[in-house]
């Protein structure tokens, strides 16, 4: 058993995580646009005189431009905003499973129908990891496709999903189990 302390902690790091991925998705067109946080850090430092107003600037020019440039950049914008609410639905699941063990209720059929969530949360980032590196192949290349970070996502996250989802399917069994045994004199 996870004693309570821990588990306090893990959920606020779920938080923690949560918020920093709520904080950073409308961030990823700048990102997509700047080809990484360095650029920013090294502009931002050159001596603008007005930093926030220059910071908006670039938000704006960036959600504009992406959607003028096209294609790749549009792809991976969309892939990179779908991965970031997909996991942040993960996270927010963790947290719940976290809040039902702090109640002592560990198995409950909340915590089944959380896994659930997870499990096909995942299964869609390795759904759109697949569809991205396959549209890379065709537009960059099977070498930078199949070398790139993307090409781990689809079995990594299909392994997740399928872990959530036999995890999912004990929580539920464990829940039948515990309902039985309670009424059992």
């Amino acid at each position: 058993m996870i004693p309570r302390n821990a588990t306090k902690i893990l959920r606020f790091l779920l938080l923690v995580a949560f918020i920093c991925d709520l904080l950073i998705l409308p961030m990823v067109p700048v990102l997509v646009i700047l080809n990484g946080i360095e650029p920013l850090g090294t502009l931002a430092t050159s001596g603008m005189p007005d930093l926030p107003a220059w910071l908006l600037a670039i938000f704006i020019a960036s959600w504009i431009n992406i959607w003028t440039t096209g294609g790749y950049t549009i792809m991976l914008t969309l892939f990179l905003l779908f991965s970031g609410v997909c996991a942040a639905v993960i996270l927010w699941q963790g947290r719940r499973v976290l809040r039902t063990i702090l109640r002592s209720e560990p198995f409950s059929p909340e915590n089944a129908v959380s896994l659930k969530r997870a499990g096909v949360c995942s299964f869609l980032i390795s759904g759109a990891a697949l569809v991205r590196t396959v549209s890379t192949v065709f537009l960059k290349g099977a070498g930078a496709a199949l070398m790139s970070y993307t090409a781990l996502f689809i079995p990594l996250f299909a392994m997740a999903g399928l872990l959530f989802l036999l995890m999912s399917g004990l929580f539920g069994q464990a829940t039948v189990m515990k309902e039985e045994n309670d009424l059992t004199i």
